[in-house]
């Protein structure tokens, strides 16, 4: 087996050529969780990647519109003000940015995979369908999340045809 020399911060590590390789959806998740970690939400952090043919054509984490305000600048302890649903009143969902932020810039995602680290909530379902994405796999329950009896956004892209995959 071929070994080849990589360096690491100065120090010599010889890694196997064999070495198993992560697959996309490893990956772009991976992404996702670190783009949640940008998040001004002092409630949660949620990240979102769409790709297409396995490339990148968007990215988002859930937060204010740009240029607005920072939550946990604004209302480092308790966060934004809640809307009647004890949501927040002023973000929007990672998914939303990632959709939105390609739609801005005239990127087609029709047929394309959304990685999102909390599952879509109906809303963001409702949108995710009408865009016409075809594929999500998600990290965590939003309904785990919210106390909530079932993942009422998963629910709706399984009954419309959309493939829906909970990732370890």
């Amino acid at each position: 087996m071929a070994e080849l020399l990589n360096y690491f911060g100065g120090k010599r590590t010889f890694v196997t050529a064999m070495a198993k390789k992560p697959s996309f959806d490893e990956i772009y998740m991976d992404l996702a969780e670190k783009l949640s970690l940008r998040s001004h939400c002092v409630k949660a952090q949620v990240g979102a990647v769409l790709t297409k043919d396995t490339r990148i054509v968007s990215l988002g984490y859930n937060g204010p519109p740009a240029g607005t305000h920072n939550c946990d600048i604004e209302w480092p302890e308790e966060g934004c003000p809640r809307d009647s649903k004890g949501s927040c009143s002023l973000a929007l969902h990672a998914e939303q940015n990632a959709i939105l932020y390609a739609a801005k810039n005239n990127v087609s995602i029709e047929g394309s995979t959304l990685y999102v680290t909390l599952s879509p909530c109906i809303a963001c379902a409702r949108v995710i369908f009408s865009t016409g994405i075809r594929r999500v796999l998600y990290k965590n329950s939003y309904a785990e999340f919210k106390n909530i009896p079932t993942d009422e956004g998963v629910d709706f892209l399984r009954k419309f045809g959309v493939e829906v995959t909970k990732m370890p």
